[in-house]
C-alpha cells in the first residue's frame, strides 16, 4: 500500500468513525468496512490524488435540464432523439446537460427508482447515456434518500430476506413524528404486511418511495456499487437528490443531521480519488442559511443549488420592486475556490417556496402565487412545524409565470422573460436552463388533468416534428426566445468575468434597476450587469455607475458603445445591459 492508499484508508475510516460511531455501533469493524468500500470503488490499485480546492469550471461551463423523453420522434429510442437535438442545435452553446432520472421507476416521473442499474427500456439502454457522456458533461441524479416500494429491495423486505430485509427505516406505529421536517402532507409512515407480520416503514415523499436506512452499514456499500458503476458510465456531475433527508433519527427532525453531512463528505473523497474532474451538487430545497451548509467547509458538495433564485427573481419582476432580491444578493457570501453555485430559475418541479423564507414574508409570498395563479399556475401543500398547511411550491412554467405582473397580463412577456435569463446567465455560479425554459414552452393543464399531479404541468414531451417546426417559423414566441437565449449564452461564455468564481459587487440603483459588477479573476475585464424590473422606462446618469472613464464601454447585448461618461442610459421595459471594458 503506497502513501496514497494510506492516506484514503485515513479519510475513510475517518469519516466511518463518525457515521458509525462505537457507542451506537459497537458491531461494526471500522477497518474492514473502509477496506470494502475502496474495493468497491476499485481504489485500491487506481487511487488517484484529487487537487485541493481547484476550480474545474469556467465561464464556459452552461447546462441544460432534461427528461430522457422531454423531446420524443417515434420509431427511435428518446434518448437518441434527445442527442440529436442538442447535437443539432446546441451542441455550440451548452457544456452539459442533467439527463433528469433515466431508471426503470414506479412513480415521480422517475424519481422512485426501481432498479439503479438499469436505464429504462422506455428511453434507450446505457449505450444511448455513453454517447451523450461523450459530448458533453453528463449529470445524473443519484436518487440517495428513498427507492420504489416496487423494487427488488422492498420485495425483499416483505418477504424477510436479504438484501432488502433491513434496508428501509422502521418505527414503531405510535412514534412521534411531529418534529419531523419534510415537504409533504402525506402520513409520514407506511404499513406493510411481512412475512414477520406489520411493519412501519419511514416515507419521506409518498408511500411508493421508501426511505433507505443508512445505519446499515450495507446500504451505504450499494451507493457505493451505485455510483461507481454511474462514474464507469460516463457520468461526470452527480445531483444528489432529497440528500438532506438521508439520515432519519427517533426524536429528531430528520433533516440536515450531522450524519448526513458526513455521508456527503464520504462521497466526495470516493469520487475525487477515483475522478478527480467529477463534480457533486447537492438538492436541498430549503431555507437558504440551510442550503449553504451543504459547501461544508469546501470538503461536502462542489455546488448547490441556488433554490432562492428563482421565487426571489419572479417576486421582482412580477411586483417591479428588485428590494428582495438585492438584499439576498448582498447576504450571498462568495462561493469558496473549489465550490459554486448552481443558478436555475425554472426546473422539473416547482418553484420552490421555502427558500423564500427571510426574505419574503407571507403576504408577498401570497402576492406571488396570486399573481401566477392568473396565467394557470398550480399550488402543492406541505406541513408545517405546527401542522399547519402552507405553500411549498407553485407549479407553472416560468414561460407563463412570467406572463404579467401584480397588474395582469401584458405585453411584456418575452422581454420579461428574457431579461429574468440575463440576470441567471450574469450572476455568479453557472447557469442551467430548463429544457422548456430554452423552448418557452407553456402551461400542460392536460397533462395535469391526466395524471392528477400539479408538477406535470411542466413536464410536456414534444414530439421532434413538432418543436422544429415551431422553431423553424421566426414569427413564433418559441423560435424567438431560442434564437435570443442562444445568443446571449454565447455572449456569456467568451467572457472571463463571467467566470463563476469572478468577483460579485451589488449595485445601488433604486428599487426598479437590479445590478451588479463582476470582475474577472486576473482583474482585466470588468461587466456591469443592469436590468430594468419595470415596465416603465427608467434613466440614469451613466456617472452613477462609477465606470472608469478612460475606457471605451461597450454593452455585449446590443452592441452600443459609450465614450462620455456624462451621458444617461435610458432603460426600456425590462431592458437589460452587459456593460464591458473589453471584448472581441
Amino acid at each position: 500500500m503506497n502513501a496514497l492508499e494510506k492516506e484514503l484508508l485515513f479519510l475513510v475510516e475517518t469519516h466511518l468513525q463518525f457515521i458509525y460511531d462505537n457507542k451506537d455501533f459497537p458491531d461494526v469493524d471500522i477497518t474492514v468496512l473502509a477496506r470494502k468500500i475502496i474495493t468497491l470503488f476499485d481504489l485500491d490499485e487506481n487511487c488517484l490524488k484529487p487537487a485541493v480546492h481547484e476550480s474545474l469550471w469556467d465561464e464556459k461551463d452552461v447546462l441544460s435540464i432534461t427528461y430522457g423523453d422531454s423531446i420524443v420522434k417515434q420509431g427511435e429510442s428518446p434518448l437518441k432523439t434527445l442527442k440529436h437535438f442538442f447535437d443539432d442545435h446546441l451542441k455550440d452553446t451548452l457544456s452539459g446537460i442533467h439527463v433528469l432520472p433515466f431508471f426503470p421507476y414506479s412513480s415521480d416521473d422517475g424519481f422512485s427508482v426501481i432498479d439503479y442499474t438499469q436505464v429504462n427500456d422506455g428511453l434507450g439502454d446505457w449505450s444511448h447515456i455513453e454517447d451523450i457522456a461523450k459530448e458533453y458533461d453528463l449529470m445524473a441524479d443519484l436518487v440517495v434518500n428513498h427507492c420504489s416500494s416496487r423494487s427488488r429491495w422492498f420485495d425483499n423486505f416483505k418477504q424477510r430476506k436479504e438484501p432488502g430485509k433491513s434496508y428501509f427505516f422502521e418505527a414503531p406505529a405510535d412514534t412521534d413524528t411531529s418534529m419531523v421536517v419534510r415537504p409533504r402532507t402525506s402520513p409520514l409512515l407506511r404499513e406493510v404486511e411481512t412475512l414477520d407480520g406489520k411493519k412501519y416503514i419511514w416515507c419521506t415523499f409518498s408511500h411508493d418511495q421508501v426511505d433507505l436506512n443508512f445505519a446499515n452499514p450495507d446500504v451505504l456499500c450499494e451507493m457505493v456499487n451505485i455510483i461507481r458503476l454511474y462514474l464507469d458510465r460516463g457520468v461526470k456531475i452527480f445531483r444528489m437528490d432529497a440528500v438532506a433527508f438521508i439520515w432519519k433519527e427517533l426524536n429528531h427532525s430528520s433533516i440536515h443531521h450531522p450524519k448526513t453531512h458526513e455521508i456527503i463528505r464520504l462521497m466526495r473523497t470516493l469520487i475525487e480519488h477515483h475522478s478527480p474532474d467529477a463534480i457533486i451538487i447537492t438538492e436541498t430545497n430549503v431555507p437558504n442559511v440551510e442550503n449553504l451548509s451543504y459547501f461544508g467547509n469546501a470538503n461536502e458538495a462542489h455546488a448547490v443549488y441556488n433554490f432562492s433564485l428563482p421565487p426571489l427573481l419572479i417576486h421582482a419582476l412580477i411586483t417591479g420592486d428588485c428590494t428582495h432580491l438585492k438584499h439576498w444578493q448582498m447576504s450571498m457570501p462568495p462561493a469558496q475556490e473549489g465550490t459554486f453555485y448552481f443558478n436555475f430559475i425554472a426546473s422539473h418541479d416547482g418553484i420552490g417556496l421555502r427558500p423564500a423564507e427571510g426574505f419574503l414574508n407571507e403576504e408577498e409570498i401570497n402576492t406571488v402565487i396570486n399573481s401566477v395563479q392568473q396565467t394557470g399556475a398550480r399550488v402543492s401543500w406541505r406541513t408545517d412545524d405546527n401542522g399547519n398547511k402552507k405553500a411549498y411550491e407553485i407549479n407553472v412554467t416560468l414561460f407563463d409565470a412570467l406572463a404579467g405582473t401584480v397588474s395582469g397580463p401584458d405585453k411584456w412577456q418575452n422581454e420579461r422573460f428574457i431579461c429574468a435569463h440575463g440576470v441567471m446567465l450574469a450572476l455568479e455560479g453557472i447557469p442551467a436552463f430548463y429544457i422548456h425554459s430554452l423552448l418557452a414552452t407553456q402551461n400542460y393543464q392536460e397533462g395535469v388533468e391526466l395524471t392528477g399531479s400539479n408538477r406535470t404541468i411542466n413536464r410536456y414531451k414534444w414530439q421532434r416534428d413538432e418543436i422544429e417546426d415551431k422553431l423553424s417559423q421566426p414569427h413564433t414566441h418559441h423560435a424567438k426566445i431560442f434564437t435570443e437565449l442562444k445568443r446571449l449564452i454565447e455572449i456569456r461564455r467568451e467572457q472571463s468575468a463571467f467566470h463563476p468564481n469572478a468577483t460579485s459587487f451589488t449595485l445601488h440603483l433604486g428599487n426598479q434597476l437590479f445590478g451588479f459588477w463582476r470582475q474577472s479573476i486576473k482583474r482585466t475585464q470588468s461587466i456591469f450587469c443592469i436590468f430594468n424590473f419595470s415596465s416603465e422606462e427608467v434613466t440614469i446618469p451613466l456617472a452613477s455607475i462609477n465606470l472608469v472613464d478612460v475606457n471605451k464601454w461597450m454593452d455585449l447585448v446590443s452592441g452600443d458603445t459609450f465614450t462620455d461618461m456624462h451621458q444617461d442610459l435610458t432603460f426600456k421595459p425590462y431592458q437589460f445591459i452587459w456593460l464591458s471594458n473589453k471584448w472581441q
